[in-house]
């Protein structure tokens, strides 16, 4: 990790590195909001970005990155569904373990927080720019 000016460069792409990583994530998520399963299988679980700070020796903040990643923890609910494939005997089909509401939140959250660190950048790139020109011509 750099110091000085280039350090907020430096944090805000670790920010754009987590962010596209977390809609990526976020994009598998809701591409699978209507999986199913045979009643009884492991159901599809949505999987949740958790974050990390990346320290420095010096600051102690150097950016983010990604800790860990989970799958959504609860029970799958059964739906009616006898035309499926996945249904059993009775008709029944497992629901995965989703919520499409609490994804799109997250997307709203994950696409914000990609925004103000590319705000960051940028700022940060335009000032450089500015202050290696001047005393110039």
């Amino acid at each position: 990790m750099r110091h000085g000016p280039f350090a907020s460069i430096d944090i805000a792409n670790t920010g754009l590195g987590f962010n596209k990583y977390w809609m990526d994530t976020i994009a598998h998520n809701i591409a699978n909001v209507n999986t199913t399963t045979k009643p009884g299988q492991e159901p599809f679980r949505a999987r949740m970005v958790v974050s990390m700070p990346l320290a420095t020796d010096t600051t102690g903040g150097g950016g983010v990155i990604v800790g860990d990643v989970v799958n959504q923890d609860g029970d799958p609910a059964l739906a009616f569904d006898p035309d499926n494939p996945n249904a059993d005997e009775r008709g029944y089909v497992q629901l995965p373990v989703n919520d499409l509401t609490g994804q799109m939140g997250e997307l709203i959250l994950a696409s914000r927080s990609y925004q103000m660190n590319m705000s960051v950048f940028k700022e940060t790139r335009d000032a450089l720019q500015v202050t290696t020109t001047l005393g110039r011509g």
